[in-house]
């Protein structure tokens, strides 16, 4: 008898325990690049440090630290107006001639997002989505734009990133 309630009372114990979650991760939407639907998810905020600092260096004007946060294969920037520089060197290249023509682009970040995907190769994609007012010198005049980036992080670097942007009116 009171092997016949000790094995009621484990029995009912373990029914009672709640099923192991298998994803504890937030899903916040779906990534479709790849052609499938596939689960996005919040993503590690450690990306949204490595995006700030690199914005941060780029309203520094620190060009060796931008590029000691690039990637060192196969990094890009696809640009608002269809632009598409690749390699780190020829980046490094464009920001110099950017910087010193006198526009003097400032940043001043309005949001930040961090998501993730495994995508079909199982490789995680770390992504962040971020808006900002860019402030330009055109003809004596400042002109802010909005800008929205999507930047993938890969092993603590930039690997590439879009930028999306229209002019603000005021």
């Amino acid at each position: 008898m009171k092997k016949l309630l000790l094995v009621s009372v484990v029995v009912l114990l373990v029914s009672c325990q709640q099923p192991a979650k298998e994803n504890p991760q937030t899903q916040i939407g779906f990534d479709i690049t790849e052609g499938v639907k596939i689960p996005l998810y919040a993503g590690n905020l450690k990306s949204v440090e490595i995006w700030e600092n690199y914005i941060k260096a780029h309203n520094d004007r620190d060009l060796e630290a931008i590029k000691s946060m690039n990637a060192e294969k196969d990094f890009k920037v696809y640009g608002p107006k269809g632009e598409l520089i690749e390699g780190t060197e020829a980046h490094i290249e464009f920001l110099k001639v950017w910087f010193t023509d006198g526009t003097n682009p400032r940043w001043s970040t309005k949001f930040l997002i961090a998501n993730e995907f495994t995508a079909k190769d199982g490789s995680l994609r770390q992504w962040v989505t971020s808006g900002h007012e860019v402030t330009f010198a055109v003809d004596g005049n400042d002109i802010k734009v909005n800008q929205v980036h999507d930047a993938l992080i890969v092993d603590g670097k930039v690997q590439k990133f879009t930028v999306n942007e229209r002019i603000l009116k005021e």
